[in-house]
């Protein structure tokens, strides 16, 4: 009889233990709320594209050839971007890796950058650069592949686009400074003519000392 008492008291144990879990033995929710330790506040966070309008944003993956050892390494997987600046109209590209966030391509669209399909593989685009991602300027080479002909289209378009009107805004301010430099120049020169005394011819000098001369000889 001890024996049976025994294992039933086991058996009443392991029911309230069961009771207490659930079905995937995890403990079962009270209800209990528990208030934080410590308040975070929210902190916020800026990008430094807050003054610059998004032309363009694809996802695509990276790479930069590596000179010294012949070679293309990856820069990472994530999203590309054409930011236009609000007041001085700039245009750049900036690609962050998707994960950390980490910007793997940081440089301005010239008027002479030039985009080329590489390898004949249509998703992908090659262009030189002077990169400031890693802190300093420098010259890159990079290869953007992305995951549709359509994608590469439009990027590449994209560029051509941004590249060609950055040329005409180049012409358009040599042209407004010759013409400023012309107008100044012209001010200039007829300012200088307005300036400039003209000598006062004093009146009857000449006759004067002319008429003495002859009155003298005639006293003579």
């Amino acid at each position: 009889m001890a024996s049976k008492d025994v294992e039933h008291s086991k058996v009443e144990e392991e029911e309230e233990t069961v009771e207490g879990t659930t079905a995937g033995g995890e403990e079962e929710d009270t209800g209990a709320q528990i208030a934080p330790i410590i308040k975070l506040e929210e902190v916020a966070v800026t990008t430094g594209e807050e003054e610059e309008d998004v032309l363009l944003d694809l996802k695509a993956k990276l790479y930069r050839f590596d000179k010294d050892g012949n070679q293309w390494k990856e820069r990472g997987v994530g999203t590309v971007k054409l930011l236009k600046h609000k007041q001085t109209s700039k245009v750049r590209l900036v690609m962050r890796q998707s994960k950390t966030l980490k910007i793997c391509a940081n440089h301005l669209v010239l008027p002479t950058i030039s985009m080329q399909e590489h390898a004949g593989n249509e998703k992908s685009c090659v262009w030189h650069a002077a990169d400031f991602s890693d802190g300093e300027l420098k010259e890159e080479l990079f290869c953007i592949r992305f995951a549709s002909i359509e994608n590469a289209k439009a990027f590449k378009e994209m560029v051509e686009e941004v590249a060609e009107s950055q040329v005409k805004k180049s012409e358009e301010s040599k042209e407004g400074a010759a013409s400023l430099a012309d107008d100044l120049t012209e001010k200039l020169s007829v300012g200088e003519k307005k300036d400039v005394p003209t000598p006062e011819k004093k009146k009857d000098e000449p006759e004067a000392e002319a008429s003495s001369a002859e009155k003298e000889k005639k006293d003579e």
